[in-house]
């Protein structure tokens, strides 16, 4: 009989993310314990523990495993059709088209009450995000399409904006969000960095109007 084949530990963590997500998205992230991880997974308890310390660490880990599954950085980085601002604004189209990402990252807006896991995607962003921004705004400047004296300061604060307009993180209702996008967009154009548009400012009302009606805090 042939001797059942032993799963590295990466691949034990991927198939554990990737039942998480799949739960996740059909039963909700509050609804899925970690047993119910586990079983879709196919592995003991304890292994879960091996990789995670709890269900919210799990959840951190898939944003970001799905992030670079799907980098809209990467997307555009070789697009010579393309300037530095249009490569920025096609980021941000890029990101808001992933459905399956943008809902499982509405769930995760609760775990960042725990300021441990805050901490960790607060330094996650920063460490990612901040040098691919940079090189953007930078490729921007070099082209003549963004014209800021700003180029540190941006790629450090585009990271950052999300945690801001977090609910749980800085209480606000609906409409104050709302307002928060607006103030974000004419601050970010007023720097050089006209890049929120209509769109995406009707798009980010939807959501938010969703949420809050789903229960959001």
């Amino acid at each position: 009989m042939a001797r059942p084949v032993k799963k590295q530990p990466e691949q034990w963590k991927k198939e554990i993310l990737n039942a998480a997500r799949e739960l996740f998205l059909s039963k909700g992230y509050e609804e899925t314990s970690i047993t119910d991880i586990m079983e879709l997974a196919g592995g003991a308890k304890g292994m879960f523990y091996r990789f995670f310390q709890s269900k919210e660490e799990a959840m951190h880990a898939l944003g970001d495993q799905m992030f670079f599954e799907n980098n809209p950085f990467k997307a555009v980085k070789g697009r010579s059709d393309l300037t530095g601002l249009q490569k920025i604004r096609e980021v941000l189209a890029f990101d808001r088209a992933d459905e399956e990402r943008e809902a499982v990252n509405m769930q995760a807006v609760a775990i960042l009450k725990d300021p441990h896991i805050l901490e960790a995607a607060v330094k996650a962003n920063r460490r990612i995000l901040t040098p691919l921004w940079f090189e953007l705004i930078e490729e921007g400047r070099r082209d003549g399409s963004i014209q800021t004296e700003y180029a540190k300061e941006l790629s450090e604060l585009l990271p950052l904006i999300n945690f801001w307009l977090m609910p749980s993180v800085f209480p606000a209702d609906s409409s104050e969000i709302l307002h928060k996008c607006q103030f974000i967009a004419k601050v970010l154009s007023a720097m050089g960095l006209p890049i929120i548009d209509d769109e995406m400012y009707d798009r980010t009302e939807k959501i938010v109007k969703n949420f809050t009606a789903e229960g959001g805090e």
